[in-house]
């Protein structure tokens, strides 16, 4: 989920909510320039958590289930709306008032140096595990690689291919399954509900040889599928280098309503929305967005900090061992100064774990300041230092955040696409769909030659007038004096394309600093496509390469109003982009012309990209 109101479909078809805000809160301060502006030591409230063990799971596959041929009550799941921005009084006047309009990148089909397959599609997903699962939109991108092998995992399921064949080594799994958890629904009269599940999320440790895989989990009741008063963050960690053998899995409490030793949290129960993980050499790091269950609210930004080496060995001895302490800082009130609550803290990954990390360890994070959904020119830089004494049972870490100058960036309008068969719509009687290009919070954060690496989706200006989606990039440059955490913008620019939109960027990163941006391209000439282009600190981008071509349009029930939409799909919340030795592997959302199920035709497009 990403900023969103969620609702499951119960007995009577009656929608249950959970609502979420569109990042959109109050500005009451602006700093000028890209040269350190502000910086603010052992921000955030720190608590300590416990991981909890759940079990051990595998990758198992499982029969397909037969796609519907009509629509039950129960078919559509997690029915993803947005929800109404949140605007407390501020003053944004030094904000700026005009949006970019950079120049438009040239498209091409031309590929050089790359290979790319179809992952998983909604079909596949949908028929997973006999059936005993949602259709869901839009699909959350997970993608991981080592070891010869790709984990990709979408929504609520996960599958491994070969890096050299792309051969499936083990098929589609209802991550339900992989979990441990019960089916999400069980398709009998009445049926019973599991867990809701979402937001996947995946990393390949290189300097140990283990994978991680996240998602958020909320308890509902098994007979109504109502949201029940408890979250978690659920974390699988592989018991040796394989990704296709066994998992230990365990929980992070994320109810934060005073129960199970956990912080007592304004209007919580709460869940942590949208995990997103990092890794440095010594610690595993979970940000999330905090959200009360039932009812409106925000409570900023959690960090959750543990040993990776301690967590590791415990799920290497399958839970036979003591469980490291999991650090909780609620880091919500770091960016109140500059103008609201702290979002979407994306914690950093790095082809190289554990190169230049002063101050006995070092997680860097980046976050965007757009608090009232419009323009912005700011982005926050933050640092968890003292990182190994995560290694103890308590642990000491500090969290640093600066604030620098940026170019401009807002809030994205939504994507055009190109008009084409469209067997769900048309039945419905519904026009062509938008697609939802949400907000521009910072997306996927990569370390490597001592630079951050990240992007947002922004608005930027068409010369007939009409916005359209682009990609702004950041290149920051964290560093240290006196002990002080310091930050300058190394390059920074767009990716737009002239008549079309490109949305939801992640950039991969090699150890030696080459960088290939993965992204969606669609417009009123386009169906649903993922590209790429290369970035460079100096240079700048290049050509936009098309790499999945999409085959027709969006027909999916999200925005359909039938479906609770209001014409607008929802769309790749996030995507994805991992580093290999010199290849950049890509994961994004496109739509092929591939077997579908009544209610949605998205499917997922790897890329592998040689930077040599």
């Amino acid at each position: 989920m990403r900023f969103s109101l969620r609702s499951r479909l119960g007995i009577a078809l009656s929608l249950i909510t959970l609502v979420a805000i569109v990042g959109a809160f109050a500005v009451s301060g602006f700093l000028r320039g890209s040269a350190v502006n502000a910086h603010a030591a052992g921000v955030g409230h720190t608590t300590l958590a416990q991981l909890k063990y759940r079990g051990v799971g595998s990758i198992k596959g499982g029969p397909k289930g037969v796609a519907p041929d009509t629509v039950s009550p129960y078919e559509a799941g997690p029915v993803p709306t947005d929800g109404s921005p949140k605007v407390v009084a501020g003053n944004p006047s030094n904000l700026p008032t005009t949006p970019p309009n950079p120049r438009g990148s040239n498209v091409t089909t031309s590929n050089p140096g790359f290979r790319g397959f179809t992952g998983i599609t909604h079909a596949d997903q949908r028929l997973a595990n006999g059936g005993n699962q949602f259709s869901l939109e839009p699909p959350d991108q997970a993608l991981c690689v080592g070891q010869g092998d790709i984990l990709e995992g979408v929504n609520d399921a996960l599958a491994v291919y070969s890096e050299s064949g792309h051969v499936i080594l083990k098929p589609v799994t209802a991550l339900s399954v992989f979990f441990g958890l019960p089916n999400i629904i069980t398709r009998t009269n009445p049926p019973t509900f599991g867990p809701f599940i979402s937001d996947p999320k995946c990393y390949y440790d290189r300097s140990t040889a283990r994978w991680f895989f996240t998602v958020l989990e909320i308890d509902t009741d098994p007979t109504t599928g109502a949201f029940a008063n408890h979250s978690s963050t659920l974390i699988a960690v592989s018991q040796t280098s394989d990704p296709t053998g066994l998992w230990t899995i365990y929980s992070i409490d994320t109810t934060d309503d005073g129960t199970n030793n956990t912080p007592a949290h304004p209007g919580c129960p709460c869940f942590g929305d949208q995990p997103l993980i990092g890794a440095d050499s010594q610690g595993f790091y979970i940000s999330t967005n905090e959200f009360p269950i039932t009812g409106p609210g925000f409570n900023g930004a959690q960090i959750y900090a543990v040993s990776k080496k301690g967590i590791e060995a415990a799920a290497s001895s399958g839970g036979s061992i003591s469980l490291p302490t999991v650090v909780h800082i609620d880091a919500s009130q770091a960016l109140v100064p500059f103008g609201g609550l702290s979002y979407s803290v994306q914690p950093a990954t790095s082809p190289t774990p554990g190169a230049q990390e002063p101050n006995n360890g070092t997680e860097y994070f980046l976050s965007a300041l757009d608090f009232n959904a419009s323009l912005d020119n700011r982005v926050a830089t933050w640092a968890l230092t003292n990182t190994q004494s995560l290694n103890k049972a308590t642990p000491s870490v500090n969290l640093s955040v600066v604030v620098i100058g940026s170019e401009t960036y807002g809030q994205p309008p939504n994507a055009t696409q190109k008009n084409g068969p469209r067997p769900l719509g048309k039945a419905l009687g519904d026009p062509l769909e938008q697609l939802a290009s949400n907000d521009d919070r910072m997306n996927q954060v990569v370390f490597s030659q001592g630079l951050l690496w990240s992007g947002v989706n922004t608005i930027v200006q068409a010369p007939n007038g009409n916005p359209r989606v682009g990609i702004a990039y950041f290149i920051v440059q964290p560093s240290w004096s006196n002990g002080s955490l310091v930050a300058s913008m190394a390059g920074q620019g767009y990716v737009a394309v002239n008549g079309a939109n490109v949305l939801f960027p992640s950039i991969g990163v090699t150890a030696s600093g080459k960088a290939v941006m993965s992204f969606t391209l669609s417009g009123p000439t386009y169906y649903p496509s993922t590209a790429y282009t290369t970035v460079d600190v100096t240079n700048g981008t290049g050509d936009v390469h098309i790499a999945g071509a999409g085959q027709l349009p969006e027909d999916g029930f999200s925005g359909y109003p039938q479906y609770g939409g209001s014409g607008v799909a929802r769309w790749g919340d996030y995507s994805a982009a991992v580093a290999d030795g010199n290849i950049i592997l890509l994961a994004a959302e496109f739509i092929p012309n591939l077997p579908r199920t009544l209610l949605a035709n998205w499917g997922t497009f790897i890329s592998q990209v040689n930077t040599n």
